[in-house]
């Protein structure tokens, strides 16, 4: 997909223009349109653009309400069921017995995954996530990042990592912020600038 982020995901996806005092000086672009425009709006962008946050925020509901959520307030007509089911199935967390369990009573590992579950329920064109494996034990980490390699063959998926490793591991291309951009493979084994190579090297960050 033809997606060019510049700086600042804490922007009008996420509703800080709705923030008092809060100013937003990126430029953001998206098929070529400015996402900041006065004429574009932001909840349709919402609906095409999916945020998962580094710190996991389910609803205080259940599992299934959390999952929905999206889908109700966008007057989803299909099968809602068959939607939650679905959206759990692809992000590795179906368990029949447990719909009606409170999203917070999941451990963090597995709120995470609720959290893409509910982003996905909405059918997004590209889904934002911001050190998704943040504060994670290594087998919920694995978990996660195999389902971003599942996710990444149906959506446009931008991940923000401090994790080298991580990075090369679910990664197509990689941004290394204000010095370079490149596939991954050059990125890490060849790139162009010191300043790369010192961090993805380990000798700062």
């Amino acid at each position: 997909m033809a997606v060019r982020i510049w700086a600042g995901e804490q922007n009008r996806l996420l509703g800080n223009d709705l923030v008092p005092g809060a100013r937003v000086e990126a430029k953001i672009t998206y098929y070529g349109k400015d996402l900041y425009a006065p004429e574009v709006d932001p909840v349709a962008v919402r609906r095409r653009i999916g945020m998962v946050f580094q710190k996991p925020n389910p609803f205080p509901k259940s599992i299934y309400d959390n999952v929905a959520f999206g889908a109700r307030v966008n007057t989803y007509k299909g099968d809602l069921d068959e939607l939650v089911e679905t959206s759990l199935r692809q992000a590795a967390l179906r368990d029949k017995d447990k719909l009606k369990e409170s999203g917070l009573s999941l451990s963090g590992g597995q709120q995470k995954r609720l959290c893409i579950a509910r982003t996905i329920a909405i059918k997004p064109e590209v889904i934002l996530m911001d050190e998704p494996c943040s504060a994670l034990d290594p087998i919920s980490t694995l978990k996660v990042e195999e389902l971003i390699h599942e996710l990444k063959q149906n959506y446009t998926i931008v991940i923000v990592t401090h994790h080298m490793q991580q990075a090369t591991r679910v990664r197509d291309r990689t941004v290394f912020f204000n010095v370079e951009y490149d596939y991954t493979s050059v990125v890490f084994n060849n790139p162009k600038e010191q300043a790369t190579m010192d961090d993805v090297s380990g000798r700062f960050g």
